[in-house]
């Protein structure tokens, strides 16, 4: 295998992916949350995972590996603004990212490249910690990641936050380049993978759990921002001890909408 300056990782020969699209959407949350919370030794490890994965698997990576790595490039770059680098400043590395990948030929060069962009994006969060997110911002990002099981209305988390609805719109458009809306269900699909990957609840109560209004619904978000079926994705996940919370279908009624 290339040289790629990561830490080496031990494969797990009963790992259950055969594809490594399929392992990218099972970490990818896990990599958002470190990027968030400024954690770059964690992202490494998962970046270095997804390499050793990547050069193990042979010709296949020629149809899924650039695709792939933009659709990280740019879930990275979102992830850094919300921990607060600036947007200006992202769309710009990302811009600079794509360019580079698109001339990419060698393992060798894609792996310095992938190493390279991850300490960009690292740097321009870092960058920022004495200026960092707006309080507000941050207050208003908590409460809809905590709300994520309910009903989550603008006027309400604005409330909590300290602002008015279209103040803290604004500034969460401006700062994260995401609507409210859009915020709210991505919160909810992080706590539905969540809860894909550690229960055993049937999809309807995954559904109501995470606030969506019914199941086709939830199926329908899921597999925009996944591109994976909520099926799909809970059967690619590694086998873990899952608790039931509650008995699959016992859940009381939907309380939001999505």
């Amino acid at each position: 295998m290339p040289h790629n300056d990561f830490p080496p990782v031990v494969l797990n020969p009963g790992f259950p992916f055969d594809r490594i699209r399929e392992l990218y959407l099972y970490e990818e949350p896990a990599l958002l949350a470190s990027i968030r919370r400024g954690d770059r030794r964690e992202a490494t490890r998962i970046i270095n995972l997804l390499l050793v994965h990547i050069y193990s698997a042979g010709e296949e990576r020629s149809e899924l590996l650039k695709s792939l790595l933009l659709e990280l490039i740019v879930m990275m770059s979102r992830a850094a603004v919300e921990a607060g680098a600036p947007q200006s400043e992202v769309l710009g590395m990302s811009f600079l990212h794509l360019t580079e990948l698109a001339s990419i030929e060698d393992d060798e060069h894609l792996s310095r490249w992938l190493r390279e962009s991850v300490v960009r994006i690292f740097e321009a969060v870092e960058a920022r910690q004495d200026v960092s997110m707006p309080s507000l911002v941050a207050r208003a990002l908590k409460i809809i990641r905590e709300g994520s099981d309910g009903p989550l209305t603008r006027s309400e988390v604005a409330r909590k936050a300290g602002a008015s609805p279209s103040h803290l719109a604004a500034l969460l458009q401006e700062r994260t380049g995401r609507s409210f809306t859009d915020l709210v269900r991505e919160a909810r699909i992080d706590r539905a993978c969540e809860l894909l990957r550690t229960t055993e609840l049937s999809l309807a109560a995954i559904a109501a759990d995470c606030g969506f209004c019914d199941q086709s619904y939830f199926t329908h978000v899921f597999q925009k921002l996944k591109k994976a079926a909520p099926k799909q994705y809970r059967e690619r996940s590694p086998a873990t001890s899952k608790t039931q919370r509650n008995p699959p279908g016992t859940q009381d009624s939907p309380r939001g909408n999505g």
